[in-house]
């Protein structure tokens, strides 16, 4: 089972294209500023299949959309669910690009199972002291856009220039 907050069908702020993005409920961090303090309570949201949500993701599919973008709450909270849905969603559709916005610093999730079916992750707490709206996808400077495949090859972060 998975809890999430919403899904949007077509966000262009949340990676690159055209995406559904999949609000996932819950997180513990609590960062001063937060952009979604409604998606902190960790009992807040539905609970549904995690089958369930990735059909809804799949049903929203357009060929205009590039990709799905996971972000909360945390989502590495619900890892273990996160690596389902996104199992369907790749064996449905092999292509899709695949984004995960994380509080959580790459160096400190590299060896989590479902990293390896993400390509890309926005990775690091917002601090509100290095908020930067000029930012492409993400809220504050030391957050970092990270290619996950590259990454994971060369054992170092390989950070994608989108600015």
């Amino acid at each position: 089972m998975i809890r999430y907050a919403a899904v949007v069908d077509n966000s262009v702020v949340d990676g690159t294209g055209i995406r559904i993005t999949v609000f996932l409920q819950g997180c513990v961090r609590g960062c001063e500023g937060c952009h979604n303090p409604d998606l902190q309570p960790l009992e807040g949201g539905e609970v549904v299949s995690e089958e369930a949500l990735a059909q809804l993701v799949l049903n929203k599919l357009s060929p205009l959309h590039r990709g799905v973008t996971f972000s909360g709450g945390e989502p590495l909270l619900q890892a273990q669910a996160l690596e389902k849905v996104i199992s369907i969603l790749k064996r449905e559709k092999p292509d899709i690009d695949v984004w995960m916005y994380t509080g959580f610093t790459f160096e400190e999730i590299q060896e989590i199972p479902v990293l390896r079916m993400i390509d890309v992750v926005v990775d690091g707490p917002f601090v509100l002291a290095q908020r930067d709206l000029s930012l492409a996808f993400r809220g504050s400077r030391n957050q970092r856009i990270i290619d996950v495949p590259a990454s994971l090859a060369k054992s170092e972060v390989v950070e994608l220039k989108l600015d």
